[in-house]
């Protein structure tokens, strides 16, 4: 599966950590875990939110698929 989500990356750029992702928004660190790692997506409107909290568009949160 491609990684098809930058929340990791974003993560990082921002200085915050997963375990402050994941208390910001109530979700276990395993949760936010699995995002980082691409190996589960949030939805739309998580991502919103994401997106909110970490002071970026939503677009800096996905990676560009092109083929």
């Amino acid at each position: 599966m491609a990684d098809l989500n930058r929340i990791k990356v974003v993560l990082v750029e921002k200085k915050k950590t997963g375990k402050w992702l994941a208390d910001q928004m109530g979700k276990s660190t395993c949760t936010v875990s699995k995002w980082c790692r691409n190996s589960a997506q949030p939805d739309l409107h998580t991502l919103t939110q994401i997106a909110r909290l970490l002071e970026v568009d939503v677009k800096d949160l996905l990676n560009s698929i092109t083929e």
